[in-house]
């Protein structure tokens, strides 16, 4: 995303530094024991052609990125109850920005995952579904709010075409917890999308809000650079390496941006919540909101302790759900960022919350 420090919003194509092609192909082969007289000689290196990446593969989804505002409303129920959650594994081709395509692993076509909600003391019957039509890959849910193997993975390990996977849990822990696929390759999985959040309301429910925001980071490893177009393959060295092509905010460039699909909206003198998935599968977020401060700030999931007063960055370890929220006194864009800022400038890590209404010159006066 071009520069945050210069741009009320992000251009989805300009946002990365578009890097040329791969790089000439290594010579193969041996010399002979008695080479021909060098000028004689025409080098592969000058014959080969240049190794050119796929053209971008035909999407199955206009948009991967999940809406931000597509989150259950809050808990309005004083005793425990029965939920019946179905999760679904897609994996799909879509953009990352545009030209540029990923096959993707997805729950339910979106990133992040849709949001679970309950009350402490619920119970949760999950059913987890794998169909032959949309994945070639096992999958699971592991989930950080279940006491039990795995968090539920073993239960839900499935190959493409099993018999749905059922298990049921009470949700015994209140706070904003993480799930995600945790097969042997449970890095890649997430990193091409498969986390999401569920949250665990304590049995007194949390202060109310005028809005609340759904949101997930994480991070991408292609066999290509920044913003060259054509189709990505997933890079397993790269990931070992923990050195991402893209990080990105709900699995696009820019995508809760004017240049994306949209920002998110709120008003002046609205208080906003907005729950922060980061999942990984490595990197640790800086978490910040440019242009404010979170009011209270519930650091890793914990619903139950005092929150943190006016926290401007805090570090959020893969694997984990925050939760944080924000007066709008004034109008104008407060933009989500990861403070590692080259992962904004140059790796696609942007939101905004596009806030609208009337000045308010006594916080906030630009002389404009």
């Amino acid at each position: 995303m071009t520069t945050v420090a210069t741009q009320p919003t992000t251009n989805r194509r300009a946002v990365i530094h578009t890097i040329g092609g791969a790089g000439a192909i290594a010579l193969a082969g041996c010399l002979s024991d008695d080479p021909p007289e060098a000028d004689s000689v025409e080098s592969e290196a000058d014959t080969a052609p240049e190794e050119e990446r796929p053209a971008a593969e035909p999407v199955d989804l206009d948009r991967i990125a999940a809406d931000p505002m597509d989150i259950p409303p809050p808990v309005d129920w004083d005793e425990p109850r029965t939920h019946e959650i179905t999760l679904e594994s897609i994996e799909v081709t879509a953009e990352v920005e545009p030209g540029v395509t990923v096959d993707f692993m997805t729950y339910d076509g979106q990133i992040p995952g849709p949001m679970v909600r309950v009350r402490e003391g619920d119970t949760v019957e999950l059913t987890f579904a794998v169909p032959e039509e949309h994945n070639v890959d096992v999958h699971n849910v592991d989930a950080h709010a279940i006491y039990g193997p795995g968090g539920g993975a073993e239960a839900t390990t499935l190959s493409p075409g099993d018999e749905p996977a059922r298990l049921t849990f009470r949700a015994e822990f209140p706070g904003v917890h993480i799930y995600h696929c945790a097969v042997p390759n449970m890095d890649q999985h997430i990193s091409l999308g498969m986390f999401g959040a569920i949250l665990v309301e304590p049995a007194e429910g949390l202060p109310e809000v005028d809005r609340e925001f759904y949101v997930g980071q994480h991070e991408l490893y292609t066999d290509g650079e920044a913003g060259e177009e054509g189709h990505h393959a997933y890079d397993f060295d790269a990931t070992a390496d923990e050195d991402p092509t893209y990080v990105l905010l709900n699995g696009e460039v820019g995508a809760l941006t004017e240049d994306g699909h949209g920002p998110m909206y709120a008003e002046v003198g609205e208080t906003v919540r907005v729950y922060f998935a980061n999942g990984g599968p490595n990197l640790t977020s800086a978490l910040h909101p440019i242009g404010n401060v979170w009011s209270r700030y519930y650091r890793d999931g914990d619903l139950l302790s005092e929150p943190g007063r006016n926290v401007e960055t805090n570090p959020v370890a893969p694997g984990t759900v925050v939760a944080g929220e924000m007066e709008l006194p004034v109008p104008g864009p407060v933009k989500l960022v990861d403070h590692a800022l080259s992962r904004v400038v140059r790796k696609g890590m942007i939101g905004v919350i596009d806030v609208e209404g009337e000045p308010n010159p006594a916080v906030y006066d630009d002389e404009s």
